[in-house]
């Protein structure tokens, strides 16, 4: 008995579940329509449709923009801002031919007319989602780097809706994002972020000079900025060595210069000098000052 009423059960529940999806494909309803959001592509047209259909002549409608305050898209029967020069009415919705991504925001339509107990006032909320391509990225590549060292190249897109991702490119070829995967990749010593858009190379090599250039990509479209070379090169050891050289040797220059100049007596002279300088001031003031005292005695 106890199995036969669970079969039962299982038997209602799945016909109610046929009936309740039939009653969703014949009537269109979607779990979608209750938020009201409209997505649309910069450039190209969105309808911002009031769910008030039915105008009337003594229907008054407006329109908002609830955004930093309240501004009127729609107020007595004219478009307002903007609007006036790329978009129109269709009964109570709006079509905005051209839509560009400050248009995204809450937009909320107001309809009133009067009924059997005063004015009726009935309003809907409509969300606009614009989305917008990337623009070129911004990259930097070094022009050099030191083989072995740490090197990081960033790319970056603030402009896409949704945000980018990134792929690199070096001399036109995709790297993958998993460097190990590709045989044609004789380096794998990098880590590519597709998310932030960061190729970092933990130990560059010589193999890894080249001209590098980077993607953005979302649902939209896609950018690329101009390819930029990066050249690796060895520690030049023998440059470092005679730089080493030639500051020792304008060390050792100069010391003999100053013991050249010591032994000379250029610099004794100039004691001597003022030495006599000062005695012969000190001469100067007895002489006055015996000058004094005899002419007080006389």
């Amino acid at each position: 008995m106890a199995r036969r009423s669970r079969h039962h059960l299982l038997l209602l529940l799945l016909r109610y579940l046929v009936v309740v999806l039939d009653y969703h494909k014949a009537y269109g309803f979607s779990a979608s329509k209750d938020r009201l959001v409209v997505t649309a592509i910069e450039y190209q047209e969105a309808i911002l449709a009031c769910k008030y259909s039915k105008k009337t002549v003594s229907s008054r409608l407006e329109w908002k923009k609830l955004e930093h305050g309240v501004s009127f898209v729609y107020y007595q029967q004219a478009l307002q801002g903007d609007f006036k020069d790329r978009a129109e009415m269709i009964d109570f919705s709006i079509r905005i031919k051209n839509v560009t991504r400050k248009d995204a925001g809450k937009y909320r339509c107001e309809v009133s007319a009067p009924s059997e107990q005063g004015q009726n006032l009935e309003e809907d909320t409509v969300t606009l989602e614009v989305l917008v391509a990337p623009a070129v990225p911004s990259c930097e590549v070094p022009s050099s780097a030191l083989r072995g060292t740490v090197v990081e190249l960033r790319c970056q897109d603030k402009e896409g809706n949704p945000a980018s991702e990134y792929m690199w490119f070096k001399n036109g070829i995709p790297l993958l994002e998993n460097p190990k995967l590709g045989s044609r990749i004789t380096n794998s010593s990098y880590t590519m972020n597709s998310k932030s858009g960061t190729l970092q190379f933990n130990t560059v090599s010589k193999m890894d000079s080249g001209e590098y250039s980077c993607e953005a990509r979302n649902s939209v479209g896609h950018r690329r900025c101009p390819g930029k070379r990066m050249q690796v090169d060895d520690l030049n050891i023998s440059g470092i060595i005679a730089a080493v050289v030639i500051v020792a040797l304008v060390i050792s220059v100069c010391g003999l210069g100053v013991c050249y100049a010591q032994r000379k007596g250029y610099f004794s002279k100039e004691t001597s000098f003022q030495k006599s300088s000062s005695a012969s001031k000190a001469t100067t003031m007895s002489e006055n000052d015996f000058k004094h005292t005899k002419s007080f005695i006389i």
